[in-house]
């Protein structure tokens, strides 16, 4: 799950982002409004954590300009503003949640982990190759009927192998989709976890469920193809 976060305060900034990567989730910052509107407008994330007294652009700008052209993604205002109107101004302009500051990582963990859950819900079908079943919603990926438990950034790329099931998947879109903005492409980290989500898959055979395109990607082989 990758999420973004737009907040000028860069210590509360970094804080946010130290405390969702260690529950698995892949967070990217920006410091402004028009970087957050760029990222937001051009990258492909699954939750947004908004500040509305922001430089350049403000949140309900942001916001607003957003659900203008088409962008469903859930977001999450976290600011200072405490009043009724502010928080009325805020959910009217599109967002999903409203958390006021100071607040506490453990109320603003769930509320994120809630409303991706309830995105997944709406917009992301159980997925299935062979007797492979992965539920976005649940968070349960299954083979021949057996629980298998896989870290958050296996879970992510496997999820975004089943959406595009007979496409070839570059390593760079899996490195957008489970990393950070920053993450070092040229890094071999992307092959090391798809070897280990094959491993605990049981997809280790002749016939693999993950096929490797070399010098490319990744593709789910729905076939019964080497």
């Amino acid at each position: 799950m990758r999420v973004l976060v737009i907040e000028d305060e860069r210590r509360l900034a970094q804080i946010i982002k130290r405390g969702l990567v260690e529950e698995g989730y892949a967070a990217d910052l920006a410091f402004d409004g028009e970087e957050g509107k760029f990222l937001a407008e051009t990258e492909d994330y699954d939750l947004i954590i908004l500040d509305l007294m922001l430089p350049k652009i403000d949140g309900l700008e942001i916001c607003r300009e957003l659900r203008s052209k088409g962008i469903k993604t859930a977001i999450l205002i976290l600011t200072a503003k405490t009043t009724l109107d502010d928080k009325v101004a805020g959910l009217n302009s599109g967002a999903d949640d409203y958390l006021t500051k100071p607040f506490a990582f453990l109320e603003l963990s769930a509320r994120v982990a809630a409303l991706i859950r309830r995105n997944h819900r709406i917009a992301k079908p159980v997925l299935t190759t062979k007797d492979l079943t992965l539920d976005p919603a649940k968070h349960s990926v299954r083979r021949g009927g057996r629980k298998i438990k896989l870290t958050p950034k296996e879970f992510a790329i496997l999820e975004l192998l089943l959406a595009r099931r007979g496409e070839v998947v570059s390593r760079t879109v899996l490195t957008e989709h489970v990393w950070d903005y920053n993450f070092d492409g040229m890094s071999n980290v992307v092959d090391v976890f798809v070897a280990s989500l094959r491993k605990k898959i049981g997809d280790t055979g002749k016939k693999r469920i993950i096929q490797t395109v070399h010098g490319i990607g990744y593709q789910i082989n729905d076939n019964d193809e080497t």
